[in-house]
């Protein structure tokens, strides 16, 4: 039985049992989802923000570093906000579903589904990298890493709640350790005006230091905006959690904020110090592994492959902690009926979306498996750690203006909706969010190498809403986010 509805979408009755096959369990407190969010990040404060110095050098980063702060400091407020009034699993699609009808809650829910498994790969990526290195082993071999890492990770979040948070919690602890150890051996050898300021205009390397704040302007600083995203890429993840949050009300705008907080302070300090050593801000604006070089400039190369193992800590952080992610957001679309409901069922005994952290670890595996073996070793790796990049960023950028305009959207429609938590940046920050989204996008669109990411992303669209369109909207249930989103923001906080 099908009830037609506004926006072109039909719900069906389901069958008895429906939602009993797809529960979740309740387990997280304020430390681990402070826990998850910091994880989902830190291996991008490990690598990847610092590749844009080399033109717009050291002020530059710092200038767009500032920037995105101001955007990510509006996300997170925001998200608090619509998380605790609407904690479901859904996060950033059942936001827009509210604010935007199903359409709109689709679209933001594809953003973040190729946001979350493109960057799982990268990681994944990376991780097989550093293994290669510490071990020795041939470049025909990255596969198998790749291979060993998601049958590992997927077997922890698969094992339960209990068991992935758990490993969460150390795993994301360690790698604030190794960033700890890193900050306190820097600064004794830090000369942040020699080495930070080592880049001069047009990009070239001052052997002496003492250059100017900004080298390439103003614009050199914009152009690094989509680096600096990600020191704070992923963080928006947390409302994921709300269905497997004790008091989600309460705890996840706290776990957010703390989480935020925590990224900023870390940020700052890697930002800093990273750059302040041998070979300073023009060396390092070229590695893929700046907190590993670091090390290697303060204690010397004997003991690389040691520091290598430990820096590896930050990457497994974010890999585990972003399988979560894809895993509940998957959940949460096919639960609802937008994608294919048997990915929505859950463990009967664990409660855990296995189906969905298999099929969303399998589509991640799957290409830069079809990547690495179309286009050879050597030009695979740079299309899996640039392009795929490229489209987990732009991604995000698109799922921050949703969600944006989400808050604002429903601030005017729905006033009187219970809000246990208010943003106290509000509908500016809020706006600022959009804003700073879109002048990323911007400089992400003038960047060749980008430009060819927003294809993939495009052509990730284009299956989606076919599939949507022919399929999807015409089996939609009603699952917690539907419900509330369907009766105005009065429905019940808890699930089926």
């Amino acid at each position: 039985m099908s009830e037609p509805t506004s926006g072109g979408v039909k719900y069906e009755t389901v069958e008895d049992g429906y939602f009993d096959k797809r529960g979740l369990k309740r387990y997280a407190g304020v430390f681990s989802l402070w826990a998850l969010g910091v994880g989902a990040v830190i291996s991008g404060q490990f690598s990847g923000w610092n590749l844009g110095m080399g033109t717009g050098g050291w002020g530059g980063m710092l200038v767009a570093t500032l920037i995105i702060t101001v955007m990510y400091l509006g996300l997170t407020f925001s998200i608090a906000e619509m998380a605790a009034a609407q904690p479901h699993t859904g996060g950033a699609y059942s936001f827009a579903r509210t604010a935007m009808g199903p359409w709109g809650g689709f679209i933001t829910g594809l953003c973040e589904n190729v946001e979350y498994v493109l960057t799982a790969a990268v990681v994944c990526f990376f991780i097989g990298s550093y293994l290669s290195g510490i071990f020795e082993t041939p470049t025909w071999a990255q596969p198998l890493y790749w291979i060993g890492a998601y049958v590992v990770f997927v077997g922890l979040n698969a094992g339960g709640v209990a068991m992935s948070f758990r490993f969460t919690v150390f795993i994301t602890l360690l790698a604030l350790a190794c960033l700890a150890v890193f900050w306190v051996s820097a600064i004794p050898h830090a000369d942040f005006g020699k080495y930070a300021l080592n880049v001069g205009p047009g990009g070239v390397e001052l052997k002496d230091g003492h250059g100017p704040f900004l080298p390439a302007g103003i614009g050199g600083a914009l152009a690094q905006l989509p680096f600096a995203v990600w020191l704070f890429l992923a963080i928006e993840q947390l409302p994921l959690a709300a269905e497997e949050s004790h008091t989600p009300q309460r705890d996840l705008p706290k776990g957010i904020i703390l989480g935020m907080l925590t990224l900023i302070v870390s940020a700052l300090l890697v930002l800093w110090l990273n750059a302040s050593i041998p070979a300073g801000t023009f060396a390092l604006s070229k590695s893929g592994e700046p907190i590993l070089d670091g090390f290697r400039a303060i204690y010397g190369g004997s003991l690389a492959k040691v520091l290598a193992a430990v820096a590896v800590a930050g990457l497994i952080a974010s890999f585990h902690a972003i399988i979560f992610a894809y895993g509940r957001q998957i959940y949460s679309l096919s639960r609802a009926g937008y994608f294919p409901r048997p990915l929505s069922l859950t463990h009967g005994v664990r409660k855990t979306p296995d189906v969905a952290l298999i099929v969303g670890s399998l589509a991640g595996l799957a290409v830069m498996l079809a990547v690495w073996f179309a286009l050879g070793a050597e030009k695979g790796a740079a299309v899996i750690g640039g392009t795929l990049l490229n489209m987990a960023v732009f991604g995000a950028m698109l799922s921050y203006v949703a969600q944006g305009v989400s808050y604002i959207l429903l601030r005017r429609k729905l006033p009187d909706l219970e809000r246990p938590y208010k943003s106290v940046f509000g509908v500016a920050g809020a706006g600022l969010t959009v804003i700073i989204s879109l002048i990323t996008i911007f400089y992400q669109l003038k960047d060749p190498i980008y430009r060819t990411g927003v294809i993939g992303v495009a052509i990730w669209f284009a299956v989606g809403i076919a599939y949507f369109a022919a399929v999807g909207r015409k089996k939609l249930v009603l699952s917690p986010e539907e419900a509330f989103a369907m009766s105005g923001g009065k429905a019940n906080y808890q699930t089926h």
